[in-house]
């Protein structure tokens, strides 16, 4: 149920005001650090580095609905430097202890007056799927969005037929909203329903200790495998990767 109270004049029910009405501020060039790893904006020379790591792997790009797979370096690199040179969608490299960069993701359909911002175009690599960065890049972006940059609602969307992040969404606490049937027409020519999900201001608290408590180095055994889930701390099931994710 939606939380409300009385309208002061006509008694109808209405929503709760908000308390913080200014628009919020646009993500910037910031550098986050994690145990694992971190994440910094992502720039056009990044795209040697990420193109060893996604060249060959077209299937990572199969969700995404308007770019990819990429031929060549060439045609790569120049969308890489327009992805980099963007406002909207705003994106980010992810990079390992080792200085490799493994993969990438953005913050788009950013709408400052409603304090509302979507994490998308979520690209791993296969050097990223299913490790502890994979998860740690997750839980920067979303503590940046709500602590520092104040937002109110976080979304996430990807194709219905993802079901790698679907299940995802719901592993790293994101709440299904439901389909958006026919909602797009994609690179293809093929049409696409969009799976909505979302996660509140008031909801990452309780989030975030989770996030903490999964990535805490005493959750793995000497051979770094998990001891309890993430997707068991927020209570779904199912694990998943995020590639191809938008």
């Amino acid at each position: 149920m939606t939380a409300s109270e009385p309208h002061p004049r006509t008694g109808q029910p209405v929503g709760l005001p908000v308390e913080n009405t200014s628009p919020a501020p646009r993500p910037g060039p910031v550098t986050l650090k994690g145990r694992y790893g971190h994440i910094e904006k992502l720039l056009p020379e990044h795209a040697a580095e990420l193109w060893s790591v996604f060249a060959g792997h077209d299937r990572l790009w199969t969700y995404i609905s308007t770019d990819g797979p990429f031929a060549n370096f060439e045609t790569f690199s120049a969308f890489i430097g327009k992805r980099a040179a963007a406002t909207d969608p705003y994106a980010y490299a992810i990079v390992d202890t080792a200085g490799r960069f493994v993969g990438y993701f953005t913050l788009l359909r950013i709408a400052l007056e409603m304090r509302v911002i979507e994490v998308g175009h979520v690209l791993y690599s296969p050097a990223l799927q299913r490790t502890p960065l994979g998860t740690e890049a997750q839980y920067l972006l979303a503590k940046y969005v709500f602590e520092t940059l104040g937002y109110r609602r976080y979304e996430w969307k990807c194709d219905a037929l993802n079901a790698a992040s679907r299940r995802a969404a719901l592993r790293y606490g994101f709440v299904y909203e439901g389909t958006f049937r026919q909602y797009m027409i994609n690179k293809e020519g093929r049409n696409r329903d969009n799976a909505w999900f979302s996660m509140l201001d008031r909801e990452w608290p309780l989030r975030k200790r989770h996030f903490e408590r999964w990535l805490n180095p005493e959750n793995f055994d000497g051979e770094g495998r998990q001891k309890i889930s993430l997707s068991d701390l927020n209570g779904q099931q199912g694990e998943g990767g995020s590639e191809g994710k938008e």
